[in-house]
């Protein structure tokens, strides 16, 4: 068994054994990668206060998101085909967020449903929906995750149309993959990645094929999503959905204070301060850039979350002690369950929990709820100076 230290050393093991298609699909940006890169790189910008002589005993990095206890700041972000890295991957990632104490977010573009996940889990978790044109689609969908006792509703708001990830167009990507001599030839050297497979019978999107309709196959799903996805979202069509729902709303990809604003005022219980992973609007901010400004505008209204760019505990650290409730994490669970399946997930919460909690020692606290901007050092021009 590899020492594993940091997250790093999971997306090493995650490279070598996971098909190059579905690693390329969680490694990687829009266009240019710009903002990819940054919401990474800024969070190297924010440094920790260092406070020594602090009685650091019984320390806790418990806190609430939503309402719902959690044993860390930290949440599993909604990762589409996450079964395809790993067999049966939603699954797993949701045993493991469940014994850990912390949510599991299910995508919509999940490979195992709904109905799979809360068959093979004790605990109820979150279910992210895109919004789509095909109302009766979506309302069952909405029924699908009440019966399943879903806790809370993810509404991703930034993924109207998607933006050009140059690795997936040339790569074909697909769930089940398609097969071309170099898919072929790179899937041969993924044996621990192929036996799984062999060994599942969820290879395609669960939450969509037999539920959607007209789409029984591969090709008919590609068609599918590619006129299902709603261009012409706005915030009415955003409060009709919230209307659908009567748990906790989290809206997702929030990177605008005007926007943040209207979040509120449709009624979300929660906004996530998020750029998509850096996978829909490259050139725009990173999201740890956004998160004070969007904090100043609406911070006391609703529960401000953040996404994109969180790799290790100090990060999570970073992001609370700015302000934001909880955080997110997605390639860093990810590459974890590449890695070594259920038990990878685990070693990744692991890891981040064990950062947060003595990076929030080395920073004199004992509580993770009273972290602030005391804190942190924090750049003068973080935030930029634009015209």
């Amino acid at each position: 068994m590899p020492v594993i230290t940091n997250i790093d050393d999971l997306k090493r093991i995650y490279k070598r054994r996971t098909p190059k298609m579905f690693y390329d699909y969680a490694e990687s940006g829009s266009w240019s990668e710009q903002t990819f890169r940054e919401n990474t790189t800024d969070f190297e910008l924010i440094r920790l206060r260092q406070r020594v002589a602090v009685d650091m005993t019984g320390r806790s990095t418990a806190t609430t998101m939503v309402g719902q206890e959690v044993a860390m700041p930290v949440a599993l972000a909604p990762v589409g085909l996450t079964g395809m890295q790993c067999a049966d991957g939603e699954i797993k990632a949701a045993r493991a967020a469940e014994r850990f104490g912390v949510p599991f977010t299910l995508s919509t573009m999940s490979i195992c449903s709904i109905e799979d996940v809360a068959a093979n889990t004790d605990k109820p978790f979150w279910f992210q929906v895109y919004t789509l044109k095909d109302d009766d689609f979506m309302r069952r969908l909405f029924a699908r995750a009440k019966d399943a006792n879903c806790s809370a509703l993810v509404i991703t708001a930034d993924l109207q149309i998607m933006g050009q990830r140059h690795k997936d167009v040339k790569n074909g990507l697909s769930a089940p993959p398609k097969l071309t001599p170099a898919s072929v030839a790179n899937m041969m050297t993924k044996v621990r990645w192929g036996l799984g497979m062999l060994g599942t019978r969820r290879h395609t999107f669960g939450n969509v094929v037999g539920h959607a309709k007209g789409v029984d196959a591969t090709g008919s799903l590609s068609e599918w999503t590619s006129k299902a996805f709603d261009h012409a979202l706005d915030w009415d069509r955003i409060r009709e959905l919230r209307s659908w729902w009567d748990g906790p709303v989290i809206l997702k990809g929030i990177l605008d204070v005007e926007d943040a604003k209207r979040a509120v005022d449709v009624g979300a219980d929660a906004i996530v301060v998020s750029n998509h992973g850096g996978r829909q609007q490259d050139g725009a901010l990173s999201a740890i850039r956004m998160l004070p400004s969007i904090l100043e505008a609406v911070g006391d209204k609703v529960e401000v979350h953040f996404d994109s760019g969180i790799r290790s505990g100090q990060d999570v650290l970073k992001a609370v002690a700015m302000g934001a409730k909880s955080t997110y994490i997605g390639r860093a669970f990810v590459y974890g369950l590449g890695a070594m399946g259920e038990a990878g997930v685990t070693r990744a919460l692991e890891v981040i929990h064990k950062e947060l909690d003595t990076a929030m020692a080395l920073s004199g606290e004992r509580d993770v709820r009273n972290l602030g901007r005391h804190n942190l050092l924090i750049p003068a021009d973080f935030e930029g100076n634009w015209a």
